[in-house]
C-alpha cells in the first residue's frame, strides 16, 4: 500500500550560524521493533529509498536523511568536507531522538558516511549495511571535466541534470572536490567492528569492479549479497532482493537458514500477541500499528492536491471540482478568515449540510488556524445559542434559510460575522443574494469570500497538537458534549481506517457520501479518509433511497460507509439490482449494531464486502472494524484498529480488567482519543482515566481472538431476574431479525420490562404472532411485554434510533389508553 513519504517530512535544524536544515522522512510507528536509518549517495536524495520505506515502515521505525545540499534539505554555499556532512548526520540523529542502538544502511558513498559514522559511534549501530558502495569513488574522466568547469557554466548546464542529479551543481562540485574524490575505504574498511552486511548487483559499472569486489573482503566477519543483474541503483533495481536481505539482518539473522529467522520472528511476535490477540487476524495488508504524522489535518488535502491535481475531488449534482480546485479555495477561504480577524485558536461554527462549501471552509478554517465547531445542521436555534456561548465562536457559517436565526445569534456572546451560503452558490456563484443581506454588516457571502482572496496557502503555524474541532455528540443518552479533537487525533483516525481498507486505490476509489460530516463518524470515513487517498467524493446529502439508488447508478461509487438502516432501506427496495449497487465491493457499517440477517443479504445483493464497525465521537471515532479481507466474525464490532487498544472492564467498578469470555465495559486507548470534553473537565475525568483508557458506556464481551462484540450500552440494560445477571436489547432484537417480514426492530426496557418496538413490511405478522416466536426462542424474562408497530423511529441526524425518545412514546401511548 502506498504511503504518502511528504507527509512525514521533518525539518532538523543541524547548524545555527548560518542556519542549515536537513529534511528527513521519519515514520515512527508506536511500539517499532527496530529502527533503520538511510543515507542516500552523491547526487541522490531520501525517496530513492522509497521501496524499503514502504516495506519496513510500520514494523519498524525508518529514517531518511536528505543529506545537506541535496533534496529538500538547505543548499548553502561552502566546501562540503567530510567532517561537515558527518557532523550534520550526528546531530540530525541526535534530534530526531533515535533510541540507542540503531541499523544504518548506506548507498553508494551514502555507504561511505555510514562507515565512517560506525567507526565514530560503534556503540549506537547494530548492523551496518553497504549498499553498492566502493572503496574509492574515481569517477571517469567525463565526469572528472565536467566538475572542473567554472560554477558559471555548470550553473547553465544545471536543467540538464535536474532529473538525474538531485542537488545543485554548486554543491556537487566542492562536494566531489572535497570529500567524494578524496575518501579512501581501503584503510577504513579493516577498523570496522559492528556486523556489516555488503549488498551489491554484478552490473555495477559506474566504478571499477575492483572498487565494489575488495570490500567484504576488508571488513572483518562482514556477509556479501549480490543480488545479480543490477547496476548500481541496486535499492530500486533489485528491491525485493535488497528487501529480503534487510529482512535477515532486522531479524537478527545473518548466517543462520530462513527457517531458523520464522522461529526468532515468531517467538519475538508472542510477547505481543499475548497482549493484543486480534493482531494474528488482521488482513495481510494491515499493519498492527501505525505512524502518525507530525502534520495538520489539513495536510492530506495538501498531498492529494500534490500527488492527484486534476482527479475529480468531489461531485455534488452536477458540479465536479479537482483537488487543485479545492485546495485553492480552501486557502481563499483562509485567507478570507484571517481577514475577518479569524486568530489562532479562535472558534468557527459551522451549521451546514454536506455540500463542497463545508468541504473548502472545513479545510480552510483549519488553515486559518481556526477551530471548527460541528454540530448537526438541524440544531435548534436555542441549542445554538448555548453552543455559541460556551465556545466562544467568532464566526458563524450556515446557510441562507437560517439567516435570521444567524443574525439573532450575533446579538448574543462573541459572535462577530455570519457567512452565508447557498445550495447551488458554487454551481452559480452569480445567483442573487438578498439586497439587506449584502449590505450588513458582519454579514458575507461564502462566493464573494472566494473572489476576493488570494489562493496561495496562508503563513500559519499550525501544530499536530493544536485543537482542530469541537464536535457537539448527538446526545442519544444525555446532554451533549463538546468533543475536543486534535489535529493528530484526526490525522491519526484517517490513516487507521485508511489502512484497515488495505486494497484501496490511490486516486482511483469513489466514495458514496451519505454520512454527515457533522458527525465524527462521517467526517472520518466519507471525508477525510476518502481525501486522503486522493478519491472521488460523491456527496449526497441526507439519505432518500430513491436518490441514493439514482446516484449510485450515475456515479459508480467503489466504497460506502453507512449505518444499517441505510442498508436495510436498499436492501428492502423493489428492483434494487437494476441500480447498479455491484459496484460497491466495500462498506464499512457502524453507529448501531448491524444485524446479520442485514449483511448478508446486502453481501448478496452487491456481491460486495460490508462489515460491522465501532467507534464514537471521543475517538474520532473509529476504534474497531471486522477485517475485509481476512477473517471476520458477523455479528461482532470485529478487531480493534492498528495502534489501538482495548479492553473490558467491569460494570461496577469500572476499573478492574474481566476475564475473557465476561462480559464488561469497554475502553479503548490510542493515538484518536479525544482531548476532553470542551470546558467540562469533570465530564471530561469521568470517561479519561489518567493512564489514557477511554470508557465507553458500551457493554461488550471479547473472546480468546480477540473479536468484540457489543451487547448494549449500559444506559440500556436491564436486570429481569437478579442484580448482577443483566439482560440486553440486542438479545431481543436479533430473535425478531429471524421474522422475514420484520424490516427493524428496537427493544427498550421500561419498568425492567423489554417492549419492541417494530416496523414491517405489507404482510406483517400481528403483535401475538411475534410474541408467540420469542417465546418459542426466549427464555420467559426476554419475551417483550408489548409489540408495539412504528411506521419509523425518532433518529439522530446519523440515523442512530433514539431510544430515549421510543420510551417517551410509550409513555404518552401509555398515558392515553389510561
Amino acid at each position: 500500500m502506498e504511503i504518502d513519504l511528504e507527509l512525514y517530512r521533518r525539518e532538523v535544524m543541524v547548524e545555527q550560524a548560518p542556519p542549515v536544515r536537513l529534511s528527513a522522512i521519519d515514520i515512527a510507528p508506536d511500539a517499532a521493533q527496530k529502527t533503520l536509518v538511510l543515507l542516500h549517495g552523491f547526487g541522490g536524495q531520501a525517496t530513492q529509498w522509497r521501496y524499503q520505506i514502504h516495506h519496513f515502515a510500520f514494523p519498524h521505525r525508518v529514517v531518511a536523511l536528505d543529506l545537506r545540499g541535496h533534496g529538500r534539505s538547505d543548499k548553502p554555499p561552502g566546501s562540503y568536507r567530510l567532517a561537515t556532512l558527518l557532523q550534520d548526520i550526528a546531530t540530525a540523529l541526535e534530534r530526531l531522538d533515535l533510541p540507542a542502538h540503531f541499523t544504518l544502511a548506506g548507498h553508494s558513498f551514502g555507504g561511505a558516511l555510514a562507515t565512517e559514522y560506525a567507526l565514530a559511534h560503534p556503540e549506537r549501530v547494530d548492523q551496518l549495511i553497504l549498499i553498492a558502495t566502493a572503496g574509492e569513488f574515481k569517477l571517469n574522466q567525463l565526469s572528472q571535466l565536467f566538475f572542473r568547469l567554472p560554477l558559471p557554466a555548470l550553473r547553465l548546464l544545471q536543467r540538464f541534470t535536474r532529473s538525474w542529479l538531485h542537488a545543485p551543481l554548486h554543491v556537487l562540485k566542492p562536494w566531489h572536490q572535497n570529500t567524494l574524490a578524496q575518501w579512501r575505504g581501503w584503510e577504513r574498511f579493516p577498523q570496522l567492528t559492528v556486523p556489516t552486511l555488503v549488498i551489491r548487483g554484478h552490473l555495477d559499472f559506474l566504478f571499477e569492479r575492483p572498487a565494489f569486489e575488495r570490500v567484504p573482503k576488508l571488513i572483518p566477519g562482514a556477509e556479501e549479497v549480490d543480488v545479480g543483474a543490477s547496476g548500481h541503483l541496486v535499492m530500486l533495481e533489485r528491491r525485493d532482493a535488497v528487501n529480503r536481505a534487510l529482512e535477515r539482518v532486522l531479524a537478527g539473522e545473518r548466517t543462520r537458514s530462513w527457517r531458523h529467522a520464522e522461529q526468532m520472528t515468531a517467538v519475538s511476535g508472542r510477547g505481543l500477541l499475548r497482549q493484543r490477540p486480534w493482531l494474528a487476524h488482521y488482513a495481510t495488508s494491515t499493519p498492527h500499528t501505525i505512524a502518525v504524522p507530525n502534520v495538520p489535518l489539513f495536510a492530506l488535502l495538501q498531498s492529494a492536491a500534490r500527488r492527484f491535481p486534476r482527479q475529480t475531488a468531489l461531485i455534488h449534482g452536477d458540479l465536479q471540482l479537482t483537488y487543485q480546485q479545492v485546495d485553492e479555495a480552501s486557502n481563499r477561504f483562509a485567507n478570507a478568515l484571517r481577514t475577518l480577524g479569524l486568530d489562532h485558536g479562535e472558534r468557527i461554527l459551522f451549521v451546514l449540510p454536506d455540500s463542497p462549501q463545508f468541504i473548502i471552509a472545513f479545510y480552510g478554517a483549519l488553515k486559518a488556524g481556526g477551530v471548527v465547531v460541528l454540530t448537526p445542521p438541524q440544531t435548534e436555534s436555542e441549542e445554538l445559542l448555548t453552543q455559541v456561548r460556551e465556545t466562544g465562536a467568532k464566526l458563524l457559517l450556515t446557510v441562507y434559510e437560517r439567516s435570521d436565526s444567524a443574525t439573532t445569534l450575533r446579538g448574543h456572546g462573541t459572535l462577530a460575522h455570519v457567512i452565508l451560503t447557498h445550495k447551488d452558490e458554487l454551481l452559480n456563484p452569480g445567483a442573487a443574494t438578498p439586497t439587506d443581506e449584502r449590505q450588513a454588516v458582519g454579514v458575507h457571502h461564502f462566493s464573494a469570500l472566494l473572489r476576493h482572496h488570494a489562493p496561495t496557502t496562508p503563513d500559519v503555524a499550525v501544530a499536530a497538537s493544536d485543537l482542530a474541532a469541537i464536535q457537539f455528540t448527538s446526545g442519544t443518552t444525555g446532554t451533549s458534549k463538546g468533543v475536543m479533537l486534535t489535529h493528530r487525533n484526526l490525522v491519526a483516525n484517517t490513516l487507521q481506517t485508511r489502512h484497515w481498507i488495505g486494497d484501496a486505490r490511490e486516486g482511483q476509489e469513489r466514495f458514496l457520501c451519505a454520512l454527515s460530516f457533522s458527525h465524527s463518524y462521517g467526517l472520518t470515513t466519507t471525508l477525510n479518509v476518502p481525501v486522503a487517498l486522493g478519491a472521488t467524493l460523491i456527496l449526497e446529502p441526507g439519505f432518500d433511497v430513491v436518490r441514493v439508488l439514482n446516484t449510485i447508478k450515475r456515479h459508480r461509487p467503489t466504497i460506502f460507509p453507512g449505518v444499517p438502516s441505510m442498508y436495510v432501506a436498499i436492501n428492502n427496495f423493489p428492483g434494487v439490482r437494476k441500480f447498479g449497487i455491484d459496484s460497491i465491493r466495500v462498506c464499512i457499517s457502524g453507529s448501531a449494531p448491524l444485524p446479520v440477517e442485514v449483511q448478508e443479504e446486502f453481501e448478496k445483493l452487491t456481491k460486495g464486502r460490508l462489515v460491522e464497525g465501532y467507534g464514537l465521537t471521543e475517538a474520532a471515532p473509529v476504534t474497531h472494524a471486522n477485517p475485509l479481507d481476512g477473517k471476520r466474525r458477523v455479528g461482532s464490532i470485529g478487531l480493534p484498529l492498528p495502534s489501538t487498544e482495548a479492553q473490558l472492564f467491569d460494570l461496577v467498578s469500572g476499573r478492574h480488567p474481566v476475564e475473557t469470555g465476561q462480559i464488561g465495559e469497554l475502553a479503548v486507548r490510542g493515538p484518536q482519543v479525544m482531548a476532553g470534553y470542551w470546558s467540562q473537565p469533570a465530564a471530561t475525568a469521568q470517561v479519561l482515566t489518567p493512564d489514557g483508557w477511554l470508557l465507553t458506556g458500551d457493554v461488550a464481551q471479547v473472546d480468546d481472538e480477540g473479536f468484540f462484540r457489543i451487547i448494549a450500552r449500559k444506559a440500556d440494560m436491564w436486570y429481569p431476574d437478579r442484580p448482577g445477571d443483566p439482560a440486553f436489547p440486542r438479545d431481543v432484537e436479533e430473535v425478531l431479525y429471524e421474522i422475514p417480514q420484520v424490516k427493524e426492530v428496537a427493544v427498550v426496557a421500561i419498568a425492567n420490562q423489554p417492549i419492541a418496538f417494530v416496523t414491517a413490511g405489507r404482510d406483517r405478522p400481528t403483535a401475538e404472532a411475534l410474541l408467540a416466536y420469542c417465546r418459542r426462542r426466549l427464555p420467559p424474562t426476554l419475551v417483550p411485554r408489548q409489540v408495539i408497530f412504528v411506521d419509523d423511529f425518532p433518529r439522530s441526524f446519523i440515523g442512530k434510533v433514539l431510544r430515549r425518545e421510543l420510551v417517551k412514546r410509550f409513555d404518552t401511548l401509555r398515558r392515553l389508553m389510561e
